[in-house]
């Protein structure tokens, strides 16, 4: 069987003791990604009302959501994100009820000022994007230029 990340918490970039703020949360969510990403911080998930920096972002998305709204919501989050900390939106795989096309994430994430990553699967029925700002990404100078 594949490891995923929801699996190995850690492939989402967070350590222990991060805070991890998750958006747009609802009855729908998996919640093995939840509570693996909690038993590796060593703290719960801090909800989008939160109002002090944070180390990591979750942004669960369906379609049918506004994709302005979540451009809005990218921005909002990376608000309140330290040292440009792991952002990801997690989205229902294609196939699954509120599955969004392949470009909304894409495209809100440009809206946003971000750059969206390849989709992993992050369990049997979401995948993630982990976004970037533009301009940010791997250090180039360790690879030598």
């Amino acid at each position: 069987m594949n490891e995923t990340a929801s699996q190995n918490a850690e492939e989402f970039g967070f350590h222990s003791g991060d805070i991890i703020q998750e958006w747009l949360w609802d009855d729908d969510v998996d919640e093995g990604i939840r509570t693996k990403i909690e038993k590796l911080t060593g703290t719960e998930l801090v909800d989008e009302d939160y109002d002090s920096a944070v180390d990591g972002v979750i942004i669960w998305w369906r379609d049918g959501d506004d994709e302005d709204g979540l451009a809005d919501t990218i921005v909002d989050a990376y608000a309140v994100l330290g040292d440009d900390g792991p952002l990801w939106v997690l989205t229902p795989k294609p196939g699954r009820a509120g599955a969004p096309s392949s470009s909304t994430v894409p495209s809100a994430a440009k809206t946003a000022g971000m750059n969206a990553a390849v989709p992993l699967t992050v369990s049997h029925d979401w995948n993630g994007v982990r976004l970037r700002a533009f301009g940010k990404g791997p250090d180039r100078s360790e690879h030598g230029r």
